[in-house]
């Protein structure tokens, strides 16, 4: 498929080389322990005091510690970040603490909106630049210069996730009917909105986005992709093998993956599936993705 030509007229002037002292062959900047405890494939995250986990403001939200962990771990001080699914910004913020220039994109200008404002909440210096965009990812090569990015990382909008009411069947019986029981809280009714998508037309627009998204990588450069699976009407719908297909048919070659375990974020969890239908809580993992530029 031919990727149209960008339109060099949003160009973005926006840093993107290392401004650190470490060798030129390094990956990142983090010393050789750090390097070996972030390796270990099976990680915690927490979610802390600048977090937002209110589902009236977003419906979805990783803590900030998951794009930091990633971006420590591959990128060095000055890089560029991007997030195509920016939401209300946590990568945002992440590179910004750990001084990496940054851009995000979102369909929404609501979440835009949100993302500045902890930016402005958040601001350590003025060495880097954090930009919100408010477009469709496929347009991200308009913005970006090929060769830039030195890493990419999301948790875009799964398929189907929020379309149907919350049922909360996760947590304990007197827990359920909460605010949001049986309240619908997609992201949008835009028919661009990946969470509206069936599955097949789910990985053919990720093959669209991403495709546009590998001339921006430099080469090398990891694309990191938080997701989960789907269980919906008594079938599971394995997005995250959905999501390896897309980025491959993309020209990305699928490198790592790390599960987020959750345990520590469930509690008072409810007796699901009991006592006759064998399904996983899947609440409490998610795949993490990890894929590079070739060379």
């Amino acid at each position: 498929m031919l990727i149209p030509k960008a339109d060099k007229s949003k160009r973005l002037q926006i840093g993107f080389t290392k401004t650190c002292d470490c060798p030129p062959k390094n990956i990142s900047c983090v010393t050789a322990k750090d390097w070996l405890r972030g390796m270990v494939t099976i990680k915690e995250f927490y979610y802390e005091g600048r977090d937002i986990r209110d589902k009236d403001v977003h419906p979805a939200v990783f803590p900030i510690s998951l794009p930091a962990h990633f971006i420590k771990l591959l990128t060095h001080k000055g890089a560029l970040v991007l997030d195509p699914f920016m939401g209300i910004g946590s990568t945002l913020v992440a590179a910004q603490d750990l001084e990496r220039n940054a851009v995000g994109f979102d369909l929404q200008q609501k979440y835009a909106d949100v993302a500045l404002t902890r930016l402005s909440q958040s601001r350590f210096g003025e060495k880097t630049s954090q930009l919100a965009i408010v477009d469709d990812a496929h347009n991200i090569a308009d913005y970006l210069d090929e060769e830039t990015v030195a890493l990419s990382i999301t948790s875009p909008p799964y398929p189907h996730f929020l379309t149907r009411k919350r049922e909360n069947k996760s947590m304990r019986g007197d827990l359920r009917k909460n605010g949001h029981y049986h309240k619908i809280q997609q992201y949008s009714n835009d028919p661009r909105d990946l969470g509206l998508m069936d599955h097949d037309s789910y990985e053919k627009t990720l093959t669209e986005i991403y495709r546009g998204i590998l001339p921006l990588m430099k080469k090398r450069g990891h694309c990191i992709i938080n997701v989960n699976d789907l269980w919906e009407e008594n079938k599971r719908y394995p997005t995250h093998i959905y999501v390896i297909e897309a980025l491959a048919k993309a020209g990305f070659e699928f490198r790592n993956t790390f599960i987020w375990d959750k345990r520590n974020l469930v509690n008072q969890v409810g007796i699901f599936g009991w006592p006759n239908n064998f399904i996983s809580l899947g609440t409490t993992m998610e795949y993490i993705l990890d894929f590079w530029r070739p060379d």
